[in-house]
């Protein structure tokens, strides 16, 4: 497994982060906590959950999980780089959700007590919160990062605007800013190249991309109707986009490789691309994936997935002079 820096940091984090969002709802804990091992053995340091996710089983549910595997074995800990997330409500009071002060340090104590852990490694914002001034939300992360609580701030759903102006507020305080944002990319969801990519290049923040196979139309055909590519909006996007996924096949077959693990080396090969979150519900998919950080993509396949999947491009020259 191949390492990148976070952004603009020093950590290292591996080219594939373990998504955990179905590990508890639709994935047992035997099953996830086989995936976790899978991960440390293949050299994954680099996993993502956030405080809403546990679905049927109710918010919190997957922290909990994550903590129980933590201390199945405390040498764990050290091992990986822990993300989790803040924003998403996670009960029904009115304050209990958003980017307030008092919630990021209420939310924050309760995700370290549901991980089991003293600190978290990427504390990020789930999604912007446009009621929430950005010197409070800085106030709120530099008294945890002053308490040891978390080490690194990213962002997840930002657009390019609210990168730029939390980092502003950053640098003109001396804060190291925002390290990373999590964002939708991939090659059938590509509008991340007009705004947000740039903004991260210019301020040395990593993306992580999420959805990589774009909700399981970049995984191929599959015969589990349980999954999500069974899903009927899934399977409505695949009748959509079915030209360019015929193409795509094609060409994944000339290749020699499974469609999952081109989409997701495909994004590796993107500037400014820390990371991709894949997020498995069975252990075999995992394995599968683990493959895409070896496959190198040449000009000409790469150039043929640019006509498969048009770039968006930067903003304006996407759309004007």
């Amino acid at each position: 497994m191949k390492h990148r820096r976070l952004g603009r940091t020093a950590l290292q984090v591996s080219e594939i982060c373990l998504g955990t969002m179905n590990f508890g709802p639709l994935t047992s804990r035997e099953e996830s906590f086989a995936i976790l091992n899978d991960a440390l053995e293949a050299g994954v340091n680099f996993i993502d959950t956030a405080d809403q996710y546990g679905g049927r089983l109710g918010v919190g549910a997957t922290e909990r999980l994550l903590g129980e595997w933590l201390a199945e074995d405390p040498s764990r800990r050290d091992r990986v780089v822990l993300a989790t997330k803040v924003h998403e409500p996670m009960s029904e009071d009115v304050n209990d959700r958003g980017l307030s002060a008092r919630h990021i340090q209420r939310a924050c104590d309760a995700s370290l007590k549901r991980l089991g852990v003293d600190h978290i490694d990427l504390y990020q914002m789930h999604h912007v919160d446009r009621a929430a001034p950005v010197e409070e939300i800085w106030q709120a992360m530099d008294r945890l990062i002053a308490q040891g609580k978390i080490t690194y701030v990213g962002s997840s759903n930002f657009p390019g605007w609210a990168i730029a102006r939390f980092n502003e507020k950053a640098l003109a305080s001396h804060r190291l800013g925002l390290v990373c944002e999590q964002s939708l990319y991939n090659l059938v969801e590509r509008r991340a190249e007009l705004e947000v990519l740039p903004a991260c290049q210019a301020y040395g923040v990593g993306v992580i991309a999420w959805s990589p196979l774009a909700g399981g139309l970049l995984a191929g055909t599959s015969t589990d109707p349980s999954g999500r590519r069974g899903a009927a909006a899934v399977r409505d996007a695949s009748g959509v986009h079915a030209d360019r996924l015929a193409a795509f096949t094609t060409l994944c077959n000339e290749l020699g490789q499974a469609p999952g693990v081109v989409a997701i080396a495909w994004l590796l090969h993107q500037p400014g691309i820390t990371s991709a979150i894949v997020g498995p519900r069975r252990r075999d998919q995992f394995a599968a994936l683990l493959q895409a950080p070896g496959l190198g993509l040449d000009e000409s396949a790469l150039a043929r997935l640019d006509t498969i999947f048009p770039a968006c491009g930067a903003a304006p020259e996407a759309y004007a002079w």
